[in-house]
């Protein structure tokens, strides 16, 4: 599923027409991100949590050359299903 599936499904689901849906969805993803961005939690109920970790530093390897890489420290999104995610068939 893309965005524009989700989109459509608004508009299928609410008769709202395609642009009102489109600026809908996309203020959606628009608030999830700047939250994320600010370290903020995001929960929603029977879906999942996302929250911002933080990453420790790390050495990997260039596959091509096999030469060692410093990785930064950084944050990464995690995701959490809820049970009710979980449990889909």
């Amino acid at each position: 599923m893309i965005k524009l599936d989700i989109i459509n499904e608004v508009v299928h689901r609410t008769g709202i027409t395609k642009t009102k849906a489109e600026a809908a969805v996309e203020t959606v993803f628009e608030s999830m991100k700047r939250s994320l961005a600010q370290g903020d939690r995001i929960e929603l109920r029977g879906f999942g949590v996302f929250n911002v970790r933080p990453r420790k530093t790390g050495i990997g390897r260039n596959p091509r050359t096999g030469a060692e890489v410093s990785i930064p420290p950084g944050k990464a999104v995690r995701f959490k299903p809820g049970k009710e995610l979980q449990s889909i068939d």
